[in-house]
């Protein structure tokens, strides 16, 4: 190969991951919008590219997800140190970090639907998002004690669990507005759990 062939294959493959980035992106704020019912000459309107250019990227639905899903998963990873670091405190840092996974949430409504028949591959995604993410939100939990502003005895998993039932189950209602909840969920770390009763049977 000359070195004009290796460059215009560099450059094809910049090209290609150009197209490839503008349609995750393109996607995920669709998505996010209105939900996975959005189609997918939708998104290749707003990625600016044509349908063939979307097929050889992803050539089904799914996949096309998967990639919306783990952008979004990145994202949020990326966030929590960063917002330690620029947050006045690390509360703070805890708050803004999970309304960013509340917006993070409303991309991945209707995933399910969009995987039907492929248990295992959503089993695969949900647990990349554990992985991911329970770390994160932990880390800025544990600065949050450090600090002396989170006292509540809860973990990142239970936390990220609660939230995510919360958004789950919100729906579309114009006097319930679940970032208003998920605040006052996250002000409530700064008390101590009320103890449980012991339940009669």
């Amino acid at each position: 190969m000359t070195g004009a062939d290796e460059t215009r294959e560099t450059s094809k493959r910049r090209d290609a991951m150009r197209s490839e980035r503008a349609i995750v992106e393109a996607a995920s704020r669709l998505f996010a919008e209105r939900g996975v019912d959005a189609t997918v000459r939708e998104v290749a309107v707003a990625a600016g590219v044509g349908m063939g250019t979307l097929y050889r990227h992803f050539p089904n639905r799914a996949d096309l997800m998967v990639a919306v899903y783990r952008q979004q998963i990145e994202a949020c990873a990326e966030a929590g140190p960063a917002l330690l670091v620029s947050s006045p405190s690390p509360l703070q840092a805890v708050h803004e970090w999970v309304q960013l996974f509340v917006r993070f949430l409303a991309t991945k409504h209707g995933l399910a639907n969009v995987w039907q028949g492929d248990v295992a591959g959503l089993s695969a995604l949900h647990r990349v998002f554990i992985e991911r993410l329970v770390p994160v939100l932990a880390e800025l939990l544990d600065a949050a004690r450090r600090s002396g502003e989170v006292v509540a005895d809860i973990s990142a998993y239970e936390l990220i669990r609660a939230v995510g039932d919360l958004v789950a189950w919100a729906g579309p209602d114009p006097d319930y507005d679940v970032r208003r909840i998920v605040s006052l969920v996250v002000g409530g770390l700064r008390q101590p759990l009320f103890a449980l009763r012991p339940r009669e049977d």
